[in-house]
C-alpha cells in the first residue's frame, strides 16, 4: 500500500484542508503534476486549476485554484494558493466575473509583456472554465 504524507491547502481566506493524504494533483506552472508520499523537494508555481485529492482512506475530492504555489517535500506538501474553492463552491458566474477582469488586463496592458501575461491567464481560466462547467 502507498504511504500517505500531509497535504494543506490554504488561501488567504482560509485553510481549506490539511489531512493525511495518499495523493494530491496540483496544476504546476509546467503542467499537472501528481504528489505522492516521499516525492522529491519541489517548489514551483501553480495556475488556474483544479486540484484532486486521495484521501488516506481512500476517498477523493477536489478544489479549484487560481494561482499561487507550492512546496513539496518528501514528508508532506502545502499549497498556498492566492484563491481557493471547494468544488462545489464554483459557480458560472464567478468564473465568467474572472475572465472578464482577464480580458480588462489585457486591454489595460502597459506593455507587451504585461499584455502576454495577460493573455495566458485568461486561457488559463477559459479552459478552466470549460473543464469544470461544461455548457
Amino acid at each position: 500500500m502507498a504511504g500517505t504524507f500531509k497535504f494543506e491547502l490554504v488561501s488567504p481566506e482560509r485553510l481549506l484542508l490539511s489531512a493525511e493524504v495518499s495523493e494530491v494533483v496540483i496544476p504546476g506552472s509546467e503542467g499537472y503534476l501528481t504528489v505522492l508520499a516521499g516525492h522529491a523537494p519541489l517548489m514551483t508555481t501553480i495556475i488556474p486549476g483544479k486540484v484532486t485529492v486521495k484521501t488516506a482512506d481512500g476517498k477523493s475530492d477536489a478544489y479549484i485554484v487560481f494561482g499561487g504555489f507550492t512546496d513539496i517535500t518528501p514528508e508532506g506538501c502545502s499549497l498556498l494558493a492566492e484563491s481557493a474553492l471547494h468544488i462545489d463552491e464554483v459557480k458560472r458566474e464567478d468564473i465568467a466575473a474572472r475572465i472578464e477582469h482577464a480580458r480588462q488586463l489585457i486591454d489595460d496592458a502597459a506593455s507587451p509583456e504585461h499584455r502576454t501575461a495577460a493573455e495566458l491567464f485568461l486561457h488559463q481560466l477559459t479552459t478552466l472554465e470549460g473543464a469544470i462547467l461544461p455548457a
